[in-house]
């Protein structure tokens, strides 16, 4: 139990024996800790629903609350309960989370499946920079949700099928050079798409690319055979970068998956009048019980508000992006029995999956569907980054260039690291700047992706937390052996040592903040603030100068503190070197 809900449940019992009745009693970390640790507004909110005097509410429920040995509590203000924990309370728990191989944080998800649906990019296309937020975000929050419990699945849903195909197939027959393929796949794919795509105005030229898809869709052996290969060496290059990122997943069923899924689910959706046709066309429209300002199948124009429906199956027939999505999520369902799916796409897909989720919700298929949304990565102009040729700056150059800079900083910084070493810790460092400039940002801002900022040794910086864990390890090798922090009872006098304590403590309340709003910059921040309370303790309280028994307890703050910040960096995806 965190100190939060031990508060909670003292607070409530405190409510519920001066009102009679079982009320909710949140209680938050303070603001200002010149005030105390924790604080509830719930007497407040209480009073007020009740016409009476908060403070004289609040007075009753301190009368009434048993906080045995944690600390105090006040009123501030109209009505505000404060609570001051005592050092020996942080001590305590400090000591806990050191026994504790889950460091104090708690199983919320048991029983729980969540499928995360992240990345996703294009075959036969490099992932560009545009990529990182998607993919980057949507691994760290797999990453917490099973540290939290949760059985957690994910899935590329790669876009590995549609009428680019088209022009792959003619370019693979016509322009094809099998040596280029075999040194970049990926490289050779988007050259010939390219090509192909620079002559469609050319009389015939889509004509026969539609001839090749058309051939493809009916299941031409010499077309399916092709769209394989390209999906295999698509796949072992898209697999080269997420092995960088260290990232995987379980399973990558793309849209081609599910292509014999479609003309029955259109079917379905007819005969449920979930659908009709409208101008050839299949569409799910409004069914009228929203206010048209909260209903996804509503636009409004000059004339009003009117119908903006969702096609499922075009008039010639085809498919859309919707029909895939709709027997994507059936399938996640239906099969992986998913009680949430979370979709970490960009804002622009906003609309759409609005549209989704409400004929899933007709289509009586159960479950918390989230669209994750993101905004953009600028360039350091403030625009969307791009390279000076205005194509999409590629995410295998970005992390290159990230990894590069990082061994020039490193070779600076300490000399002495070389060889292997030196290279191992680069692309540490730099694919954890990468990753942290991105987890660090609210999910739903633009931000400037900048170089020098980003690998910095001081600031908002992985590096910074990365250089943070080795300071402290560097303190244990100085030791004459291995320091076993089980048996020791920590003594906490300093005031900066009970706020490394304290900020210890909240490990296990920030975690399940992160997923009220799937933020991942809130344990980003965190970090930071126990990054800053670590530095600020070393400066004030010497550890191996000290006498005993305040050396071990201050080594015991020192070995828990590490072992959070790599723990912490790691849900985040990023590692932490020995030495930098």
């Amino acid at each position: 139990m965190t100190l939060i809900q031990d508060l909670e449940s003292r607070l409530s019992a405190a409510l519920q024996q001066v009102l009679g009745e079982t009320v909710d009693a949140p209680v938050v970390a303070a603001t200002d800790l010149r005030f105390g640790d924790y604080q509830s507004n719930a007497a407040m909110a209480l009073a007020k629903q009740r016409k009476a005097n908060p403070r004289a509410l609040a007075q009753q429920v301190i009368d009434a609350l048993d906080l045995g040995d944690l600390g105090s509590a006040d009123i501030a203000g109209p009505g505000f309960i404060n609570f001051k924990i005592s050092p020996a309370t942080f001590a305590t728990r400090a000591q806990a989370q050191l026994a504790d191989a889950r460091l104090g944080v708690p199983d919320i998800g048991a029983g729980r499946t969540v499928v995360v649906d992240f990345s996703a990019p294009n075959v036969a296309k490099p992932m560009h920079v545009g990529h990182i937020r998607s993919t980057i975000i949507g691994d760290s929050l797999a990453r917490i949700s099973r540290f939290l419990g949760f059985k957690v699945i994910t899935d590329n849903h790669i876009g590995d099928w549609g009428t680019q195909f088209g022009m792959i197939l003619h370019g693979w027959k016509t322009l094809l050079n099998e040596d280029a393929l075999a040194v970049d796949p990926i490289a050779e794919l988007l050259r010939i798409y390219r090509d192909v795509n620079a002559t469609k105005e050319q009389p015939g030229v889509l004509d026969t690319c539609k001839a090749e898809l058309v051939k493809l869709q009916a299941g031409d052996s010499e077309n399916l055979a092709i769209w394989q290969r390209c999906i295999d060496v698509s796949k072992a290059g898209l697999q080269k970068i997420y092995d960088r990122l260290d990232i995987t997943f379980d399973h990558w069923l793309g849209e081609s998956y599910f292509n014999d899924r479609l003309a029955s689910l259109v079917d379905e959706f007819l005969d449920k009048g979930l659908a009709r046709v409208s101008e050839g066309a299949v569409c799910i429209f409004s069914d009228e019980t929203k206010p048209p300002e909260q209903d996804p199948f509503k636009v409004h124009r000059e004339e009003g508000w009117t119908d903006n429906p969702s096609i499922i199956r075009k008039a010639d027939g085809g498919f859309l992006y919707a029909t895939t999505d709709l027997a994507t999520l059936e399938y996640r369902v239906d099969e992986w029995k998913a009680d949430e799916i979370w979709y970490v796409v960009g804002v622009p897909q906003q609309l759409h999956f609005r549209q989704i989720f409400e004929a899933a919700h007709r289509w009586r298929k159960k479950g918390e569907f989230r669209h994750i949304a993101f905004g953009s990565i600028l360039g350091e102009d403030r625009k969307l980054m791009r390279t000076r040729s205005g194509e999409n700056v590629g995410l295998i150059e970005v992390l290159g260039e990230a990894v590069e800079r990082a061994a020039a900083a490193i070779a600076e910084k300490n000399p002495d690291l070389t060889g292997d070493e030196a290279k191992e810790v680069s692309e540490i460092v730099g694919i954890g700047a990468v990753k942290f400039a991105e987890l660090s940002q609210n999910r739903l801002t633009d931000y400037v992706f900048a170089w020098d900022r980003m690998l910095a040794l001081q600031g908002d910086t992985a590096p910074y937390l990365q250089n943070s864990f080795v300071r402290i390890r560097a303190i244990f090798r100085k030791l004459d052996g291995p320091f076993d922090p089980s048996g020791v009872a920590l003594h906490l006098t300093e005031d900066a040592e009970v706020h490394l304590a304290r900020l210890l403590a909240r490990f296990g309340e920030v975690l399940p903040q992160v997923l009220d709003d799937h933020r991942p910059n809130l344990l980003a921040n965190y970090l930071l603030e126990l990054a800053r309370a670590f530095h600020s303790f070393y400066e004030a309280c010497p550890v191996l100068k000290s006498e005993e028994p305040v050396r071990s307890s201050r080594l015991a703050l020192c070995e828990l503190t590490s072992r959070v910040l790599s723990t912490g960096l790691g849900l985040l995806g990023i590692r932490c070197p020995e030495r930098m």
